[in-house]
């Protein structure tokens, strides 16, 4: 069953932290608009309703992955996955946002038709099996990058012989009872460094088996100046002052780390001799062969992960599967390890645009041949955005930024009478992968499945917020790439000349 067309100004294809925030800027900015947004699940929340596993967190600081126009007001600024999903959901609630969210409908395909300069998108109820067909004037693509029905996990040998439970963290069962049993946990990823001290608080056993290391240095869970400014200061300027003072010790951090990669090595390993028993194995467990954020850092909030070794609880084996036992796993080493349960915290597959099909006057999209433009929209495809975050700083530090570049290119072309925009690749601009500098395996797995960027601006993907800040939330909107098309006669849209409130 196919239901009738409906006209959409503005839709938007997701409901987790990304869309809720982008639906926030348009229904302020433009509230003569329509607007809805479409989620695949029963839910708000995107990875934060998803994600069920002990422990699960934020590894930036909610001063950041806050949104700029609403106030972090929790006590910890490394937050809990509840608390995060309870703030994305008081900010739809409150706004109203939840009032345009269709739940259960994932969206297959988007057709652009420049001769009706408007969207045509389909949708499957994934609760009735009804195909749902509505057009817009303009996509916005909110849904992330996470493959959200399939993990990774890689082909172990002898898997099906071992007689205990094998988990995905990202199907986590609720019911899983680990008091008292000996739990390996394979990764070495930010899902393994929060698992491994949140297992632990449930009275188990833990040992973390590693095919290679990752960056971890631990950070405070509570942001002590945030808390203490907020005596002296209301909300929103304290969560701005706190904001900026993150946002800035990140940038640090970040361009430390590319500069002067030895330098930054040298000092996380002697972040690590302190927190760690003397005479603790550095140089096997906890020193990568990639240099400082080539890979994100993982964070151990209050150094619980070190503290867990410490006390023998929580033990880091280097090594390789060999093959799976009945009882545990034999090593590529020739050691094997004892095994109640095995949790496989392998990483995650991704997925471009939560897997629609874009096709533009006939031609489908490729999206491997498709360059990004301001790392927000792509080459000859009119009238869409799509929300990536930084891998260096919080996901809504870019999603902020894509959110108020849209609102001011929807302004320009409504004050001059324009129906499409449409970035146009300059053939003489080389190409890269649009993950450049950045090599974790599940983005290595996905990169020719993702648009490419180029090699000058404005095709160029920066990771640097405080450049981003100038070029989208202030630069100009006309540039030698965007083309505008026009329409004999535009009836104004109702909207705001002033930007949301900022935090």
């Amino acid at each position: 069953m196919t239901t009738a067309d409906e006209h959409i100004d503005v839709l938007i294809v997701g409901a987790g932290l990304s869309g809720i925030g982008a639906a926030f800027h348009v229904q302020y900015a433009f509230p003569q608009r329509t607007y809805t947004i479409l989620e695949s699940r029963g839910a708000i929340g995107g990875t934060w309703d998803l994600f069920r596993y002990p422990g699960i967190r934020s590894d930036s600081d909610m001063y950041t992955l806050g949104y700029r126009f609403r106030p972090w007001l929790g006590e910890k600024s490394i937050a809990d996955g509840d608390d995060i999903l309870d703030y994305v959901r008081d900010t739809a609630t409150e706004a109203g946002i939840d009032r345009h969210i269709r739940f259960y409908h994932r969206v297959v395909g988007a057709e652009w038709s420049s001769t009706d300069n408007r969207w045509t998108v389909r949708a499957e109820r994934t609760d009735t099996g009804e195909t749902v067909t509505l057009t817009a004037d303009f996509l916005m693509c909110c849904s992330g990058y996470y493959r959200y029905d399939e993990p990774y996990t890689p082909d172990f040998v002898g898997v099906e012989r071992f007689t205990g439970p094998v988990i995905h963290p990202q199907h986590w069962p609720a019911e899983l009872d680990v008091a008292d049993k000996r739990v390996v946990l394979i990764g070495s990823g930010a899902t393994a460094v929060t698992l491994g001290p949140a297992l632990i608080e449930q009275g188990a056993h833990v040992t973390m088996l590693q095919r290679s290391p990752s960056y971890i240095i631990s950070a405070p869970a509570r942001d002590d100046l945030a808390v203490r400014i907020r005596k002296y200061l209301p909300a929103r300027a304290a969560y701005t002052v706190a904001r900026a003072k993150n946002v800035a010790l990140a940038t640090a951090l970040y361009q430390l780390s590319q500069r002067y990669p030895d330098f930054m090595r040298k000092r996380i390993r002697g972040w690590q001799q302190r927190w760690l028993p003397a005479g603790y194995d550095i140089d096997t467990h906890f020193s990568p062969s990639y240099n400082p954020w080539d890979q994100r850092l993982c964070l151990a909030p209050n150094g619980d992960f070190f503290r867990a070794i410490r006390k023998g609880k929580l033990d880091v084996v280097t090594d390789r599967v060999d093959t799976f036992t009945e009882t545990g796993l034999n090593l590529a080493s020739g050691k094997s390890l004892d095994a109640d349960i095995v949790i496989t915290a392998t990483g995650l597959n991704l997925l471009a645009f939560g897997g629609m099909d874009l096709v533009v006057d006939g031609k489908q999209v490729t999206l491997s041949e498709s360059m990004a433009y301001k790392a927000m929209m792509l080459s000859d495809v009119p009238n869409f955005a799509y929300i990536i975050g930084y891998t260096n700083a919080s996901w809504t530090l870019k999603a902020d930024l894509v959110c108020e570049y849209v609102v001011r290119l929807l302004r320009h072309m409504d004050a001059h009478g324009y129906a499409r925009c449409t970035p146009v690749r300059d053939a003489s601009v080389g190409q890269a992968p649009l993950f450049l500098n950045f090599n974790p395996g599940y983005v290595q797995r996905a990169a020719s499945r993702f648009p490419i960027q180029g090699t000058k601006a404005p095709w160029l993907l920066r990771m640097n917020y405080l450049r981003d800040l100038v070029t989208l939330r202030h630069g100009k909107i006309t540039d030698s790439a965007m083309a505008f098309a026009g329409r004999s006669e535009v009836a104004r849209k109702g909207q705001r000349d002033s930007v949301p409130p900022e935090g």
